[in-house]
């Protein structure tokens, strides 16, 4: 397995770490006055859940695990394990619905996701990078109030609450960015 040092750890690179795989969530370069730069990293264990700050020096060397990712489709959701299938083989595999913590409202049924693999277990699971949401419920449009920069809150027919441009209006169809949790764009 590729080693990398401690300052090249990004978040969503899944390392090995003291004979556990985790994957790191949130990196923080930190560079002290004295003493060495270092990387404070905040990792979730892949088959627990559990959580893990540790700090990397620039020297320490860290095994970068690279697992097989397929695109699988989300087929629904029982005693909070989420079934998804490979469309191709049809084989269908389990994963906690925590995996995916806030981002699980966006999860819609026969949605393709990336699931990833370390040998034959499934670890992971990513959704798709934009999805499109239908506005429940904002504040009607002010006339005269058209400052880009002013959004106004809005609660997606999921029950996610965002932000949204003065000129979106309920029953919409917004496309949300997954991974920031925000407003990109009209559908």
């Amino acid at each position: 397995m590729p080693k990398i040092n401690g300052n090249e750890i990004r978040p969503g690179n899944v390392l090995e770490h003291d004979g556990h795989l985790w994957t790191a969530v949130k990196v923080d370069h930190v560079k002290p006055g004295k003493g060495g730069a270092f990387a404070q990293v905040e990792m979730r264990n892949l088959r627990n859940g559990s959580k893990l700050n540790e700090r990397f020096r620039s020297a320490d060397k860290v095994e970068r695990v690279r697992l097989e990712q397929k695109d699988q489709q989300f087929l629904y959701e029982t005693d909070g394990k989420l079934v998804f299938m490979d469309t191709e083989t049809y084989d269908q595999v389990e994963l906690d619905a925590e995996i995916l913590g806030e981002r699980r409202p966006f999860l819609q049924d026969g949605m393709m996701v990336q699931i990833e693999y370390y040998e034959d277990e499934a670890l992971n699971a990513t959704l798709p990078q934009k999805v499109t949401c239908k506005v429940a419920e904002t504040e009607p449009v002010v006339k005269g109030q058209t400052a880009a920069n002013s959004f106004k809150p809005a609660v997606l027919d999921n029950g996610v609450r965002i932000t949204v441009p003065p000129f979106v209006g309920e029953g919409e169809d917004v496309v949300v960015n997954t991974e920031t949790m925000e407003y990109s764009e009209r559908a």
